[in-house]
């Protein structure tokens, strides 16, 4: 029975929605903090349930400067080597277009063959292929094309 005023809840529930633990996760209340996962896990009848156990970031991920320095210059690179392979496929289609003078087609090829050898000189130097830079995005296919 309730008294007027009271909310009618499900048995062994307060009115506050809490547990039937008297002083549970209340402020002064003496009793010990109130775990909901821990409830709500019993309550489904999973007895095997722990609460997560939380490490220092250093203990979970396994950080080395040679690594981190090596996947940051492969994800660099992979952007770059992106820009090249389109500028280069722009720079063939307008002079398949005849767009550019013989002039400006001699700069184009110059320094997009200026560019790749720069290319396969970081890679050397972080020691990376071809094929570290071509990131592989799953049902898509790979990032970059390999004509």
């Amino acid at each position: 029975m309730t008294a007027p005023g009271d909310r009618a809840v499900g048995p062994g529930r307060h009115a506050d929605g809490g547990a039937g633990t008297a002083g549970a996760g209340r402020a002064g209340g003496g009793g010990t903090r109130r775990d909901e996962a821990a409830e709500l896990a019993a309550a489904l009848g999973d007895t095997r349930w722990q609460p997560p156990r939380v490490t220092p970031l250093d203990r979970r991920l396994a950080v080395d400067r040679d690594s981190v320095e090596r996947g940051l210059a492969s994800l660099v690179l992979t952007v770059i080597e992106l820009l090249r392979q389109l500028m280069e496929r722009q720079a063939l289609r307008r002079v398949d277009l005849g767009d550019l003078t013989e002039e400006q087609v001699e700069r184009i090829g110059t320094t997009l063959m200026a560019l790749e050898e720069q290319m396969t000189g970081l890679r050397e130097y972080f020691g990376l292929t071809p094929e570290d830079l071509n990131l592989d995005l799953g049902p898509l296919g790979p990032l970059l094309p390999t004509d």
